[in-house]
């Protein structure tokens, strides 16, 4: 029901985790790949995987915080493929910076923003020819994160600026609505990713809890984005803009409520400990 032949997609950061698993779900769907990947041995890693499956695919080693290499990534966009049919910003990163607001430093305020926002606009703003030359069915997606809608102690700065994602994806969908470009996000709960080991980071002793923390009994998993991704930049949600697709496995709706050990619902806490190896 998914088809995406002819049609060009770019996914920034595609080399790992989520943004991988997003670039297989649109090559099976038959599309042609961009992926953008500062690693160089994902980068490798991705582009023989693109080449064995026969995708026409164009893997490019770049950072997408840098300006220069933002714009000579569009200009290779535009000479390969003419233009862009979607644009997914997957980069963002906590950095692992978790500490009280007032311990932030200039430092650390400036490289999450440059990680988790700033690149979204600098290439979102570099992909609009592209995406306007093509016309009316483009879609912008974002990668945001469920703590743009919850409060996370010690990572207010993140929480920030995954927050202005969805301002700035319903401003830019009223933009772009009158030439058919939509523009969305997907907020994810914990995904299992080498970037963050759900199942290493769980203390052994609260494994066995793990289907009682969320909803729907698991973590996430980055499939599960790539099925969202898809959805969104296809005709099956040609009357959706503006919006967040929540990939969460029911955690924002259970607002800090879990099962216990007796399979209780209940909003306080029953165990020992933080649950985590920390």
């Amino acid at each position: 029901m998914i088809d995406f032949s002819g049609k060009s997609v770019l996914v920034t950061g595609g080399g790992v985790g989520i943004g991988r698993a997003i670039v297989e779900a649109f090559a099976r769907a038959g599309a042609n790949l961009v992926v953008a990947e500062r690693d160089a041995e994902r980068a490798a890693g991705v582009r023989d995987w693109l080449a064995s499956c026969g995708t026409n695919a164009l893997v490019i080693e770049t950072d997408v915080l840098c300006t220069e290499q933002v714009v000579a990534l569009a200009e290779q966009i535009d000479a390969r493929f003419g233009g862009l049919d979607v644009l997914v910003n997957n980069v963002g990163d906590s950095l692992m910076i978790a500490k009280r607001f007032d311990a932030y430093s200039d430092e650390d305020i400036d490289r999450l923003y440059a990680v988790n926002l700033q690149h979204i606009f600098r290439v979102t703003r570099a992909m609009l020819p592209l995406l306007r030359r093509k016309g009316a069915g483009g879609s912008i997606i974002s990668l945001s994160s469920i703590e743009a809608f919850r409060g996370i102690p010690n990572c207010s700065v993140y929480a920030a600026f995954k927050a202005a994602i969805g301002g700035f994806t319903r401003s830019l969908a009223l933009e772009l609505g009158p030439v058919g470009i939509r523009v969305n996000q997907i907020a994810p709960e914990s995904t299992e990713t080498p970037q963050l080991p759900m199942s290493l980071m769980i203390a052994p002793e609260h494994r066995e809890q793990l289907p009682n923390w969320i909803p729907l009994g698991r973590f996430g998993q980055p499939e599960d984005m790539a099925g969202a991704a898809l959805f969104l930049a296809s005709p099956l949600s040609s009357w959706v803009t503006g919006t967040t697709l929540h990939v969460d496995g029911g955690a924002l709706a259970a607002a800090g409520w879990y099962r216990d050990r007796k399979g209780t619902w209940t909003n306080v806490p029953v165990i020992t400990g933080n649950g985590f190896n920390f």
